[in-house]
């Protein structure tokens, strides 16, 4: 079994387990969504509070493992290391709000979208080097009809994503120094506004290379 697998499967029970421990010390009721003040606004039965985001891991845990298989160009299998240490980062996100659900149900206070912005943080940069590593493909990476239509494209529109990305992880930290819904606008703008800007990046080298070519 490859080491990025074994130890994402040990990360998912990790939870469960944690959350069987746990169960007699939370109350009937927890927080389970936070506003944008970063105070819970919304609550739910003990059993939901500690086992919905080890669940959530669970099942996408397997869907993001056969994506390679499924992926008909093969693409993903180019870079399969990378691809499996990615889904571990991604469940290790997930295990990070979960870790910030349980601390706060717990009794500890905080301003939990502050709280996310190193997730945030990490998660970015982990898509960043990624796109760095990504080959053509079906499910993985910037999917525009021009990325897809051009391997070229492709891997220069993944050359500046993967810069841009990596970027936005290290902004993302800011979040911390942020409160409430600022922190969640320093964290999540410079993603939007870099994943329209590759959109129109890849439509732009495309143009370029079908005007080079006399199409």
């Amino acid at each position: 079994m490859r080491r990025a697998v074994a130890v994402s499967m040990v990360l998912v029970l990790a939870q469960f387990l944690v959350g069987f421990y746990l169960y007699p010390l939370m109350p009937e009721r927890m927080a389970v969504h936070w506003g944008l003040s970063g105070e819970a606004d919304g609550y739910g039965s003990r059993f939901m509070g500690l086992f919905f985001v080890p669940v959530i891991s669970l099942l996408l845990f397997p869907l993001l493992l056969a994506l390679p298989r499924l992926d008909p160009s093969g693409g993903i299998e180019g870079f399969r290391g990378g691809y499996d240490w990615f889904v571990f980062g991604f469940l290790g996100y997930m295990a990070y709000v979960y870790g910030l659900s349980l601390a706060w149900n717990l009794g500890w206070r905080f301003d939990f979208l502050r709280m996310l912005a190193p997730a945030f943080g990490g998660l970015f940069y982990g898509i960043g080097v990624l796109m760095g590593r990504a080959r053509l493909n079906w499910f993985v990476g910037i999917r525009t009809p021009w990325t897809l239509s051009s391997e070229e494209v492709w891997d220069r529109t993944h050359e500046v994503g993967a810069r841009l990305f990596k970027l936005c992880g290290v902004l993302a930290f800011a979040g911390v120094l942020a409160r409430g819904w600022l922190a969640l606008l320093v964290t999540v703008a410079p993603v939007l506004v870099s994943g329209v800007y590759l959109m129109y990046f890849s439509y732009s080298e495309y143009q370029k290379r079908a005007v080079g070519s006399g199409m």
